[in-house]
């Protein structure tokens, strides 16, 4: 067993190890070439996260979703380009609308240049994204484009806040889907189809990385609770200081209202204090880390995680099959 990509997955068959970790090596040439520009400040902040690292989760599916039609095929590798490019421009953008000071254990883009470059270089990845895009024909970039417009709605939708009546958790939920699960279903997706995979795999991959990428997510609401910026690689409890309200803090103002406990509604009225101050911000997020409503959401975790795991049953089983389900519990296992 080999450890390849993100969580330490490892790979039994060697023909796939060795299909994957090329792969993802051209994956990464394909971004360096892919972010340089003629001027050498545009290449240093697009290259700014390329080199800082990172899982290459939605590069990993592209590569492991190929395996079920023809890994070699051209469009594999620039469509995991696409979707990483895509990714990461939603991160110097997030970190900008969070304010936050770090991303993937180094100094977040607007912390070191300003919100403004920060923000025109996120443009910048979605348009080379854009150019690789239009080499993978017009029914890759509808696809992405719907999938864009899911992403964006869900960020929106995550910005107004549920409507009246609505119940926080199923919005939040719907949130996820688009922001999240929306670019890694199309990883999935991506990889079937640039292999000339059957539609229906590729519908059974999509429906995969959906419900995986909700899970992903979840598991990074409880990593921003309670892991530290070493594990997790940026500031811990960035949403608690900028008042967004992830999983963890939805059941909590659930079962504070349920049950009507004095101690629940004392941290829900921590949570909606100002949480600038260093001090007070430690308290919420140890209150946090000490209260069920952070285990109800790793439950959350898990029910998405086999759902995940559930939609694969129509797929045959091979060692590519094997290592998706292997991503479902390194998920769940990430969120502890």
């Amino acid at each position: 067993m080999t450890v390849v990509g993100p969580f330490g997955l490892s790979v039994r068959d060697q023909a796939l190890e060795a299909d994957v970790q090329a792969g993802l090596a051209a994956v990464e040439e394909g971004l360096l070439e892919a972010t340089k520009s003629e001027v050498p400040f545009i290449t240093e902040a697009a290259q700014h996260l390329v080199k800082a690292g990172g899982k290459r989760f939605r590069p990993l599916l592209v590569m492991l979703a190929a395996q079920f039609g023809d890994p070699y095929a051209p469009g594999v590798v620039p469509a995991a380009v696409v979707v990483e490019l895509t990714h990461l421009a939603t991160l110097y953008h997030d970190d900008v609308m969070d304010e936050a000071a770090v991303r993937r254990g180094v100094a977040s883009a607007n912390t070191r240049w300003g919100n403004s470059v920060a923000v025109l270089t996120g443009d910048f990845l979605f348009a080379r994204a854009s150019q690789i895009l239009a080499d993978l024909g017009p029914e890759a970039v509808r696809v992405q484009a719907l999938a864009f417009e899911r992403l964006v709605t869900g960020q929106i939708l995550e910005t107004a806040g549920p409507q009246d009546g609505r119940d926080p958790v199923d919005h939040y939920l719907d949130v996820l889907g688009g922001k999240t699960g929306s670019l890694v279903a199309v990883s999935c997706r991506f990889g079937a189809m640039m292999s000339g995979a059957d539609e229906t795999v590729v519908d059974v991959l999509t429906q995969y990385g959906e419900r995986l990428g909700v899970a992903f997510q979840l598991a990074d609401d409880v990593l921003d609770i309670a892991s530290d910026s070493h594990e997790s690689g940026k500031t811990p409890g960035t949403d608690l200081r900028e008042g967004i309200a992830t999983l963890p803090v939805l059941r909590l103002r659930e079962r504070a209202q349920r049950l009507g406990l004095s101690e629940d509604i004392a941290l829900c009225e921590l949570l909606d204090s100002d949480l600038s101050d260093d001090a007070r911000h430690a308290e919420a997020l140890a209150a946090l880390r000490e209260h069920p409503a952070l285990e109800q959401a790793r439950r959350d975790t898990v029910r998405y995680a086999e759902e995940a795991r559930a939609a694969l049953a129509p797929l045959p089983e091979c060692d590519a099959k094997a290592a998706l389900l292997q991503l479902c519990d390194a998920v769940v296992h990430r969120a502890g």
